[in-house]
């Protein structure tokens, strides 16, 4: 009876053991163990689109001229003839200076140049004089040599005519150079003079240029500091607000795609929340970066290199705002933030991909053998980078299937980017999620739909039955 038993647990245990061979082998077959599950990703097709480049940077609205006044002479305002946003024309009067002090200046200059015209009048007096006295004393020697020849007059005497004759032609020569020194004193006065004229004609100040007084700093009253020398009080500014420009700094890794006469889009922030963007057009590009100068040569380790741009707002792109405002208003202010979209390139229907979709990855794979671990020489390095060409790919899907296809690239928006060759027009290709495409995707993985997608599709086709 216990043998019985015993055979009944064996043919119960090999049925069992029967079983779970059958269900590994069908679970096998039918993909269920024994295969890596597909990673999840999201599709694309490569389609014809129109591709705009476009280098975005950020800046300030300015005048295209703008003229900072200072005086060159310094004391209290006594009379201030416009206000902020007043419109001048060049050569208006703008303010003017306490002259007392110029004044007095000037009537001590003019002073000393009369002082000066009147030492040269008895210089050529003195000169005239000791020119009598030559005469005299020629007419002595004359007579007394011809004495002294016939032993008339000692020669102490005649010595003594003989000198005062020599006095006198040395006299002819101090007078004369009294007159030269007095005509310099004369100049040099007379300059004097004019400066002093100047200093008192920059009392009053004028409107250099024609335009709008953007900023204004000072009051009647005030007391301004002014040097020929450096810069002194700023009083104004006068711009031509109706041509104004915008200044951004681009990075030096888009400023090469910059050119002269490139169109600009320009959102300034005051209007954006009307959804209005302004044309532009760079006219001009920095040949040093910004913060780096000529005599240093050199900027911070850390700073971020920056190139400065000028883009100038077409006028005809706010004309309509313009003409909706009266004579004192303009549509942009100096100072107001704008953000540009420089269009450095344009290819119209051309093969393309979302740029999220492209890739590089190297011809050496994470599955070879590696070697004992040392220290690379420049030698190796060098092989190795020579060896190891980083290519741009793409992954094409065949039948759930992640495939690498190599692929040459175009310029690029911030959406898509052209395809030169690799991909045909019509090839589903992997796009996403970014960090799997550019990471951890290889080649022949199996790849599935992601569930989301997959919904959004089903969704999506739901409400156009319906």
């Amino acid at each position: 009876m216990a043998r019985k038993s015993s055979n009944r647990i064996w043919w119960i245990v090999g049925g069992v053991v029967v079983v779970l061979l059958g269900g590994l082998v069908v679970a096998k077959q039918a993909g269920w163990v024994g295969q890596t599950k597909p990673t999840e990703v999201e599709f694309s097709t490569v389609k014809k689109t129109d591709i705009i480049e476009r280098v975005s940077a950020s800046g300030r609205v300015q005048p295209e001229v703008e003229v900072k006044l200072s005086p060159d002479v310094s004391g209290e305002i006594t009379a201030l003839y416009v206000e902020e946003g007043d419109s001048v024309k060049q050569g208006q009067l703008l303010l003017k200076i306490r002259p007392d002090n110029y004044e007095s200046l000037f009537a001590r200059a003019q002073a000393t140049v009369n002082s000066s015209k009147a030492s040269v009048e008895q210089s050529k007096a003195a000169l005239a004089q000791a020119e009598s006295r030559l005469l005299r004393a020629k007419a002595d020697y004359d007579r007394n040599k011809k004495l002294f020849e016939d032993k008339v007059v000692s020669a102490a005497d005649f010595e003594q005519i003989r000198a005062n004759y020599q006095v006198a032609q040395q006299d002819i020569e101090a007078a004369r150079a009294n007159i030269s020194a007095a005509q310099f004193n004369v100049k040099s006065s007379e300059a004097g003079l004019r400066d002093a004229a100047e200093n008192l004609r920059k009392t009053t100040i004028f409107a250099p240029v024609s335009g709008v007084i953007s900023l204004l700093n000072v009051e009647v009253g005030e007391r301004v500091v002014g040097t020929s020398q450096m810069a002194g009080t700023e009083l104004m500014r006068i711009a031509n607000l109706s041509n104004m420009e915008v200044r951004v700094n681009v990075n030096e890794n888009d400023i090469v795609r910059v050119m002269l006469g490139d169109t600009a889009e320009i959102d300034v922030d005051a209007y954006s929340g009307s959804g209005r963007k302004f044309q532009g057009v760079v006219t001009e590009i920095a040949n040093t970066a910004s913060g780096l100068t000529s005599a240093t040569g050199s900027a911070a380790a850390d700073a971020v290199t920056e190139f400065e741009v000028k883009i100038k707002i077409l006028n005809e792109s706010f004309q309509d705002l313009m003409n909706s405002r009266t004579k004192r208003s303009y549509p942009f202010k100096p100072g107001m933030t704008a953000s540009v979209d420089i269009i450095t390139d344009r290819r119209p229907n051309v093969l393309s991909v979302p740029i999220a979709a492209v890739t590089t990855r190297s011809n050496k794979t994470d599955n070879e053998p590696k070697g004992p671990t040392q220290p690379d020489t420049p030698k190796d390095k060098e092989k190795s980078v020579k060896e190891e060409p980083i290519k741009e790919v793409v992954f094409v899907d065949s039948a759930g299937v992640a495939k690498v296809r190599e692929v040459k690239t175009g310029i690029s928006d911030f959406e898509n980017i052209q395809i030169l060759s690799g991909l045909k027009e019509g090839e589903t290709i992997v796009s996403g999620p970014f960090i799997i495409v550019s990471k951890s995707l290889k080649n022949d993985d199996k790849i599935i739909r992601k569930q989301a997608e997959v919904k959004k599709g089903a969704k999506d086709s739901k409400e156009n039955d319906d």
